[in-house]
């Protein structure tokens, strides 16, 4: 690592050229890879396992963030967010991973197989790490979100 980069954990259920695109982008941004499921031998390639994985390194501090794959992306997010402190969050586009990181402080990337080009990809990456930190109100979101408080949609009030 070349000081500026930080430890990233990079999980797939399936090695594409795709994911050795960001893998080399990651590494060529300076930060220092750490992979997971199908990019990994020995590794277990089933996305719930990828996502749990890729989820408890970052939420124990192991990485400082993730960057996880699926076919459609939606199930790794799913796997992830349930491992308690990760906030993953499925960018279709850059705008999307800037605000994820913006306002939801997202630790963890989520793209899809099928259906992010190369291009995207590396536009989302742009996007993901040149977002800059929320504000206070959102700060109070993330608290929100990470003490489990939800809005009741019957009663319109937090329960």
């Amino acid at each position: 690592m070349n000081g500026t980069g930080v430890k990233i954990a990079l999980g797939s259920d399936d090695s594409t050229p795709l994911t050795d695109l960001v893998a080399g982008e990651l590494a060529r941004r300076g930060h220092d890879v750490v992979r997971a499921g199908a990019l990994v031998d020995g590794g277990d390639p089933r996305w719930p396992a990828v996502g749990k994985r890729v989820g408890a390194m970052v939420a124990s501090g192991e990485c400082e963030q993730g960057v996880l794959f699926c076919s459609t992306g939606t199930g790794v997010s799913m796997a992830a967010n349930k491992v308690r402190g990760v906030r993953a969050a499925l960018c279709r586009d850059a705008e999307t991973a800037d605000g994820a990181r913006r306002w939801n402080d997202a630790n963890v990337l989520v793209m899809s197989l099928q259906s992010t080009s190369l291009d995207e990809a590396r536009k989302i990456l742009d996007a993901w790490f040149s977002a800059p930190p929320g504000d206070a109100e959102d700060a109070e979101m993330i608290r929100m979100l990470d003490q489990g408080t939800a809005l009741d949609p019957r009663e319109g009030r937090t329960r």
